[in-house]
């Protein structure tokens, strides 16, 4: 057997070779210049690049399935949003190669808003965006739109089908809206958890602090410049760059003093960007709010339908018990069974069938009024039904 797979002899001449399921190793690194480069690397050697862990490059594998998650690490920023799985760092983008036609725009927006502006440049602007902050930004954009324009494409098709079901019943019907409402609960459940990614990242400034990766740089720069014996560490262990990450942004924000606004532009990025994808799950609420005010339209029309076939049950079960009365009486005189006030009176036999047949209309007028009295059943001819069918 060899490393790729194994092979299966189907006759002496041919032979299948059986490969397994192998992961890509292809990544798309993309610089502050915005050339793009492709790396064919393993797993260890973007590890060691990067400086992340095993179980941060397994979030980002296309082969398993993770939730939407932005985690800043010493070095790096993970981030793993829907198509888009990559690995942000101060110099550079490493994406994950995905046969994904979304990410085709998205490679081509990193290079195009990734390097600095040459007029910004010239004309002495010192507050440019943090390398890593342009990056993050082309990611949100990119996922927030997409998402927004999945949206669109439900609303624009669900709205019609549901209306059309409000005026016919059918089973086609049904079928569509049942497709539609398990592809707005999918899309709902996407936009849920980049709500909330973006959210649980908001409420702590620590984790925003994570992801300045240009300051933390600086301020390990600046910390290894006071201190001119010991030489700028770069940790070749991920574990041990995650056990002094918080004690070198600690020292960070000790030189550079108590700061109101220290996380204020990527709280206003992220901002954003949450107000936005927050905007398209108030869409999908409102849209499943629409489809449980059909569905309680639906019901109501199948109870009125379902009450009818009650009441005319009813109405029929009534008839049938006095028509059943008259056929016994009819039965009766009907027997062969010598009578002898039968042949003497034979007038009788008229007086008794007339009355017995009075009788039963009566009884069945009585049994629908008394129906209609206690609420049981409405005559169909009535006003207020009529009015109800128009």
């Amino acid at each position: 057997m060899s490393p790729e797979g194994e092979s299966v002899t189907v006759d002496p001449v041919v032979t299948v070779k059986r490969k397994t399921p192998q992961s890509s190793r292809s990544w798309i690194s993309i610089d502050t210049t915005g050339h793009k480069t492709v790396l064919d690397e393993d797993k260890y050697a973007i590890m060691h690049r990067v400086q992340i862990h095993a179980r941060d490059l397994r979030i980002l594998d296309p082969n398993l399935y993770y939730p939407s998650a932005i985690l800043g690490r010493e070095r790096a920023i993970v981030l793993n949003l829907e198509h888009i799985k990559a690995i942000i760092t101060a110099q550079e983008v490493l994406v994950r190669d995905s046969l994904d036609e979304n990410l085709i725009p998205v490679l081509e927006e990193f290079q195009r808003r990734l390097p600095v502006v040459q007029g910004d440049a010239e004309a002495g602007e010192e507050d440019e965006s943090p390398f890593e902050f342009r990056a993050l930004e082309v990611a949100l954009e990119a996922i927030c739109s997409v998402l927004a324009a999945r949206t669109t494409e439900l609303e624009t098709s669900a709205y019609p089908a549901l209306d059309e079901l409000t005026l016919k019943i059918s089973s086609r019907n049904l079928e569509r809206v049942r497709k539609l409402k398990s592809a707005m609960t999918r899309l709902t459940a996407r936009v849920q958890k980049v709500r909330d990614e973006l959210e649980q990242l908001l409420d702590d400034d620590d984790d925003m602090a994570d992801i300045y990766l240009t300051r933390k740089l600086a301020g390990v720069s600046s910390s290894s410049i006071s201190v001119s014996d010991e030489p700028l560490w770069y940790p070749t262990s991920p574990t041990i760059g995650s056990m002094i990450s918080r004690a070198s942004r600690m020292s960070l924000v000790s030189v550079r003093g108590d700061d109101e606004n220290d996380v204020e532009e990527l709280e206003m990025l992220l901002e954003a960007y949450f107000m936005q994808i927050d905007s398209t799950l108030n869409k999908l609420t409102a849209l499943r709010e629409y489809i449980d005010d059909t569905e309680d339209y639906i019901n109501i029309q199948l109870d009125n339908h379902r009450n009818q076939l009650i009441q005319l049950e009813l109405m029929l079960s009534s008839g049938t018990v006095c028509i059943s009365m008259y056929s016994m009486i009819a039965g009766i005189f009907g027997m062969n069974i010598p009578y002898t006030w039968n042949d003497e009176h034979g007038y009788v036999f008229k007086w008794v069938v007339s009355l017995t047949g009075v009788f039963c209309a009566v009884l069945f007028v009585i049994v629908l009024s008394y129906a209609r009295f206690k609420g049981l059943v409405g005559f169909w001819w009535s006003k207020e039904n009529k009015q109800g069918g128009s």
